[in-house]
């Protein structure tokens, strides 16, 4: 498939999440802050698991997720991220296969196991994650294809990437030979933490031409703007030379050009279970609109389809066809 065209291709980490229901209680327990990404070694992710009660195993990573909503929405997707050769890692590359996502980064033969995200999922839906990086940290500029970024129309990648050293060099690598073949290049903030510890790289980018499409929720807008105004982060947002993309939880979506902004609504959702995986796929459905076509108003409606689905269930991938979903909603043919 790399030598064919790819429609959307993702770069980040592969982590198999472990999900739990938990109290605002264990958190407080455990120390660690509601709503937000921590980064934790082994011994930490071993206390975690042994305390966290019954879990559910899936494949997760946030650009992992991306790619295998776009391949449910009907698009061509690839995903670039380091595993390690054991059980879990390929637990994590037959899920991603099976989606459809075309996955052929080699695994590591040695050195850290493959990563696991900790997820605590609190009775309000909301998600409090524990990263162990282990192996994805070894993504190295080798692991990135000059033959599948070329042949891509998009490609996304995430924030969270930025922490290890050699990974960042993969990420740029992937931007230089992404626009030497004349294809579009998206990055998401991923996390208001992660934007705190990168502001000036993440700003530089976004002015330097690296980027063409930025996706952010309003808090990671504001911290990226170092703001606590959401109109101003906008407006600062709007004076650069990308396309943003703007997630506002319920209040739904903002599609900002230097033009015009265009706020669109978000589905309704029944009943929140895990929002885990929610920017994911509201970045999935965006750019498989982008892929086939849309305009920026339906793209972002197909991402807030997406969204909708995914937050009404634990995990991060989609359970439903997001096609046929999305044909039942008249975006799709």
């Amino acid at each position: 498939m790399s030598h064919s065209r790819i429609d959307v291709l993702t770069l980040g980490n592969a982590i198999v999440d472990v999900l739990a229901h938990t109290d605002e209680a264990f958190l407080a327990a455990k120390k660690v802050h509601k709503g937000a990404m921590q980064l934790i070694d082994e011994a930490r992710a071993e206390e975690l698991y042994g305390d966290m009660g019954p879990a559910i195993v899936v494949s997760g990573g946030s650009a992992a997720n991306t790619a295998a909503g776009a391949a449910s929405l009907g698009v061509r997707a690839g995903f670039i991220g380091k595993v390690k050769n054991d059980e879990t890692g390929r637990h994590f590359a037959r899920d991603l296969k099976a989606a459809g996502v075309h996955y052929d980064v080699a695994p590591a033969e040695d050195g850290p196991a493959t990563a696991r995200s900790f997820i605590l999922v609190t009775p309000d839906g909301e998600r409090t994650m524990n990263t162990y990086l282990g192996a994805c940290q070894n993504l190295t500029p080798d692991d990135v294809k000059a033959e599948t970024v070329e042949a891509s129309a998009y490609v996304y990648l995430e924030g969270y990437l930025w922490d290890p050293p050699a990974a960042k060099e993969a990420f740029r690598k992937a931007v230089n030979l992404a626009h030497g073949a004349g294809n579009r290049v998206a990055l998401t903030l991923s996390d208001a933490f992660c934007v705190d510890r990168y502001r000036d790289e993440f700003l530089g980018l976004m002015r330097d031409g690296s980027l063409d499409i930025l996706f952010a929720n309003i808090h990671e807008l504001q911290s990226l703007y170092g703001t606590s105004d959401p109109d101003s982060a906008l407006a600062a947002l709007r004076e650069e030379k990308v396309l943003g993309v703007v997630t506002r939880s319920a209040e739904g979506a903002l599609v900002v050009s230097r033009g015009e902004t265009r706020a669109v609504p978000a589905f309704p959702v029944e009943k929140v279970v895990d929002t885990t995986g929610a920017g994911d796929l509201f970045a999935a459905g965006f750019l498989a609109g982008l892929a086939q076509n849309l305009d920026l108003v339906d793209c972002a409606r197909l991402g807030g389809l997406a969204a909708a689905e995914i937050i009404g269930h634990l995990g991060a991938r989609p359970q439903a066809d997001l096609r046929d979903l999305a044909r039942q909603e008249g975006l799709l043919d």
